[in-house]
């Protein structure tokens, strides 16, 4: 490592939470001496707001963004729209808890190739041959923080006639057009984990539609299926957000316009000022606000050499995921399986530092480290 550098951090949690510390002091001093920690009045309080904020009529707290979009699934099985072994089209380059939520469920997914230049789930002649009779769903990840081509995901669902469930758990207040994510399907689920642009100080998420008895049929399920307490309509789970994270989001919540306007700031530094031809720069439309960057993710074929490089100059950065889902011990009968787009995009993305309190002296080291590597 380069002498007296000091390590630039991929995400500074500290420093961002730090602009909203009175707030949360007290709003935690709040609950605590309220007496009243799962589904009271902190709860509700930021389910209005982050519905309002979305677009959506409709918000329920949960305990993290995967039971968010297990819920979804499980609550359309309930109410018959969706029954086991229904397959459920999804991107194959996805985190694993996309995937998760379908299996779960005993949903078959199945994997589409991304856009190998978006990383999205938005080039046409991927769903060729992809789509039979027993496909009920669609599942589009807004990817890294940017909004899916959600046009062309409306056309194959309104074609079909399938259900569309948003997994945004990494693009809060991204617009698609005029609205922004989770009202831009039936149903969308979100993750208020720590590193999230809208974080908790702890697990979090959320599941937002306008549908009322899908929201009905999910809060029931998130709260061991009892509408009543001790009265059990259908087979739930426990999945609540408490109260303690529901008041910090409502705070945060706040800002959350002013994170992302700081994520495009620095992103649009970083896109004008590397020049390296050996790294390709994320596709990005700066007159749209349909990419929150939570991650700024480049792509090199020598990833790894780059990687290395970077730290050993005082810059930390993350890969976001060095292995696909269907590469994954977890899934050992999907070994045999080839999607080459996914693959070369796993094995070449590199996210770099990006949080809206990253300093004006360390965008610029970063551009001039990476326009030195060869």
């Amino acid at each position: 490592m380069v002498k007296n550098i000091e390590m630039i951090k991929f995400l500074d949690l500290h420093s961002i939470n730090l602009g909203y510390q009175k707030e949360i002091e007290d709003a935690m001093l709040q609950v605590y001496k309220s007496g009243w920690y799962i589904r009271g009045e902190k709860c509700e309080k930021f389910e209005k707001e982050f519905s309002s904020y979305c677009g959506t009529k409709f918000c329920i707290g949960v305990a993290n963004g995967l039971d968010a979009l297990i819920l979804i699934l499980k609550a359309y099985i309930v109410l018959g729209k969706l029954k086991k072994g229904d397959e459920v089209l999804v991107p194959a380059n996805t985190y694993i808890a996309t995937i998760l939520a379908i299996v779960n469920n005993g949903l078959k997914p199945i994997l589409i190739e991304p856009n190998s230049k978006s990383f999205n789930m938005d080039d046409i002649k991927s769903f060729e041959g992809k789509i039979s009779k027993n496909t009920k769903a669609i599942m589009p990840v807004h990817l890294y923080g940017q909004v899916t081509d959600m046009k062309l995901i409306k056309e194959i669902a309104e074609k079909h006639n399938l259900i569309v469930i948003e997994d945004a758990a990494q693009a809060h207040g991204a617009f698609g057009n005029t609205k922004r994510t989770g009202n831009l399907g039936d149903a969308a689920g979100f993750s208020f984990y720590p590193g999230k642009n809208l974080g908790a100080l702890g697990d979090g998420g959320a599941v937002t539609t306008n549908d009322e008895k899908l929201a009905d049929m999910i809060r029931v399920l998130s709260n061991y299926g009892s509408e009543k307490k001790y009265h059990n309509k259908v087979q739930g789970i426990n999945s609540r957000l408490d109260e303690i994270q529901a008041a910090i989001l409502s705070i945060k919540l706040k800002g959350l316009d002013a994170e992302s306007s700081g994520r495009r700031r620095i992103a649009k530094c970083y896109s004008e000022g590397i020049k390296n031809p050996l790294i390709q720069l994320p596709l990005w439309d700066e007159s749209k606000q349909n990419h929150v960057f939570h991650l700024y993710v480049i792509r090199c074929k020598k990833r790894d050499t780059l990687k290395k490089y970077l730290f050993d100059n005082g810059i930390e950065t993350v890969i976001h995921y060095p292995i696909p889902p269907h590469k994954q011990s977890a899934f050992e009968d999907w070994k045999h399986l080839s999607y080459p787009i996914t693959e070369s995009i796993h094995d070449e993305v590199l996210s770099l530092p990006m949080y809206s309190s990253i300093e004006n002296q360390q965008i610029d080291f970063i551009i001039k480290m990476l326009n030195e590597f060869n």
